[in-house]
C-alpha cells in the first residue's frame, strides 16, 4: 500500500524552505511514498512549477522568522487559525498517512492542522516559533539554525539541513560555459550567495572585495530583493549571474563560498568540500554560529570584515576542505534520516 505524505511548506516555493520540503520528498519517493505539497495562496512556487510539480493552496502566514517582531508575531497568529482551519480541510479531503510541518509558519500550521484532524505529524524547524508550538504537538526534527539544534528535548532530533545528494554530480564544464567573457579560469573563484533572494549587506561585501583589489573571480548568486541592490553589484570586477537552479555546477569549479549564516548552501558547500565564509546578520540580523555547527570548515566574519576573512580562507583552502569532508557523509545523508522519521510517524496511523 502507497503512504501518503502532506508538506505544509512556508515561504514562496523558490528558496530554501521550499528546497528543504523537496529533498525531504524525493528521500519519501525512494521508500515508496507520494508526496503533495502546500504552499501560501500568494506562493508562486518557482521551485516547484520548474519540477512539473502542482501544488495545493492554503494560508501559511509568516511572521518574519527569527526577525519576527512582536506585532508581527501577533499579526500572524490572528491569521494562524484560518489557516489552521484550511489546512485540516485540505487534511480531510486528501487523506494523508502524514503531515510534514516545514519551518516557520508551514510547521505551525502543519502540525496544528494534523492534531485537529488525528493524522501523525513531523516538524522540521528553525525559528523560535515553530519550537515553541510544534513540540508540544509531535515529533520534530531541528535543523542547525533553530534554537533547539543540539538540545537533549524528548522527541526532538537534531540533524543538519537535508540536501539533495545530486549535489555532488556538478559538471565543472557545464558551469564554464555559462560563464561571461571576463570570467579567468586561472583566477581563484569566490561565490557570494544569501539565498534565492540577494540582501543587501551580501551585495556590499562583493563590492568590497572587489574594492580591494582582490585577484579573483567575484560571482553573486541571488535575485536582488530591491532593485536598488543591482546597482551595488553593478560593477565591472563582479560578474552577477542572478537567481539560477544550477548551483551544483557552479560550486563544482568554486574556490571558496562566501554565504549567509544560515539555509542550505551552506550544507550543500560542505557536502562538496567547499570552504566557506559565513558572514554574520546578513538577513534581518540573524545569527546562527555555523562556525560552531561545521567547526574548522566554516569561517565566520562580520560583512565589514569580508576581506581579510576572503583572504585567511584562501590561505587555508586545504585545511578547510579537509574538515569539510569530515562533515560531508552525515549531510549528504540528512534527507534520509529524516525520511526515516517521517516514514515511522506514518505508519503509527
Amino acid at each position: 500500500m502507497i503512504m501518503k505524505a502532506l508538506f505544509t511548506v512556508t515561504g514562496r516555493g523558490m528558496g530554501g524552505d521550499a528546497i528543504t520540503a523537496l529533498n525531504i520528498a524525493s528521500a519519501l519517493e525512494k521508500k515508496g511514498f507520494e508526496c503533495e505539497f502546500a504552499l501560501d495562496h500568494s506562493a508562486p512556487g518557482i521551485l516547484f512549477r520548474k519540477r512539473g510539480i502542482e501544488w495545493h493552496r492554503v494560508r501559511i502566514p509568516q511572521a518574519g522568522g527569527h526577525a519576527a517582531s512582536k506585532t508581527r508575531l501577533l499579526s500572524a497568529a490572528l491569521r494562524t487559525t484560518r489557516a489552521v482551519y484550511e489546512a485540516w480541510r485540505l487534511i480531510r479531503r486528501i487523506r494523508p498517512d502524514v503531515v510534514v510541518g516545514v519551518i516557520g509558519g508551514g510547521a505551525v500550521v502543519g502540525c496544528l492542522a494534523a492534531k485537529l484532524a488525528g493524522v501523525p505529524a513531523v516538524g522540521v524547524l528553525i525559528t523560535p516559533t515553530d519550537a515553541r508550538v510544534c513540540t508540544r504537538l509531535n515529533r520534530n526534527v531541528a535543523l542547525p539554525e533553530s534554537n533547539i539544534f543540539g538540545r537533549d528535548i524528548e522527541g526532538v532530533e537534531s540533524i543538519y539541513s537535508p540536501i539533495s545528494p545530486d549535489i555532488t554530480l556538478g559538471d565543472p564544464e557545464s558551469a564554464y560555459r555559462r560563464m561571461p567573457p571576463q570570467f579567468d579560469p586561472k583566477k581563484p573563484t569566490i561565490v557570494l550567495s544569501s539565498g534565492s533572494s540577494l540582501f543587501k549587506a551580501m551585495a556590499e561585501a562583493a563590492s568590497r572585495l572587489v574594492d580591494s583589489g582582490m585577484e579573483a573571480n567575484i560571482m553573486v548568486v541571488g535575485h536582488p530583493l530591491r532593485d536598488e541592490y543591482l546597482r551595488i553589484i553593478n560593477h565591472e570586477g563582479i560578474i552577477n549571474l542572478g537567481y539560477i537552479d544550477w548551483v551544483k555546477d557552479l560550486y563544482s569549479i568554486a574556490d571558496l563560498a562566501v554565504l549567509s549564516d544560515d539555509g542550505v548552501m551552506v550544507h550543500e558547500a560542505i557536502a562538496l568540500g567547499v570552504p566557506v565564509v559565513a558572514l554574520r546578520g546578513v538577513k534581518y540580523g540573524r545569527y546562527h554560529n555555523m562556525g560552531a555547527v561545521f567547526r574548522g570548515a566554516v569561517l565566520e566574519a562580520d560583512p565589514e570584515d569580508i576581506v581579510e576573512a576572503v583572504s585567511a580562507a584562501l590561505e587555508r583552502s586545504d585545511e578547510l576542505r579537509r574538515a569539510a569532508r569530515r562533515y560531508s557523509g552525515d549531510v549528504i545523508g540528512a534527507a534520509d534520516r529524516i525520511a526515516g522519521i517521517i516514514e515511522e510517524e506514518a505508519r503509527r496511523s
